[in-house]
């Protein structure tokens, strides 16, 4: 079951950076064009955040059946924070992409509620290029590539 998962999360996860990316620059370049906000930029964050929501729902499923998880009983706290690998495994890439999440939904929410194109696509900007820049920053790239 972890190889399935794994290589699920795996191959999701390009699905999730070139969203990430696609709905990143759209925001940017409506935000400097001044463009009026459309149904397709809609569509694009939209599926921005579902495609990322379900990422995190098959990462939570591979960090409980990762044979990583169950270091947290062999070696301790101490243990892992001390193995670079197993931090990045069981602390810093959860937690990270837990955070990018949060801004991908908080930007998406916060989006809505507004008015007029210009904030909407500010808001977008902000929020999603700063998730991107947060999930490429703790993807494990030597396991990934």
């Amino acid at each position: 079951m972890y190889q399935t998962v794994q290589f699920i999360h795996s191959y999701w996860a390009y699905l999730v950076i070139a969203m990430l990316v696609i709905a990143s620059v759209s925001a940017i370049i409506g935000w400097v064009s001044g463009k009026e906000y459309s149904a397709g930029n809609f569509r694009i964050s939209l599926f921005t955040l579902i495609v990322s929501h379900i990422q995190l729902l098959i990462g939570i499923v591979l960090y409980f059946v990762a044979p990583y998880f169950k270091m947290w009983g062999e070696v301790g706290m101490s243990g892992v924070m001390g193995d670079d690998t197993l931090r990045l495994y069981n602390m810093e890439h959860p937690l990270m992409m837990i955070i990018a999440i949060v801004l991908i939904t908080v930007g998406y929410s916060k989006h809505k509620k507004k008015l007029t194109s210009t904030p909407k696509f500010k808001t977008l900007a902000i929020f999603y290029t700063i998730a991107l820049v947060v999930l490429l920053s703790r993807i494990p790239w030597n396991a990934w590539l």
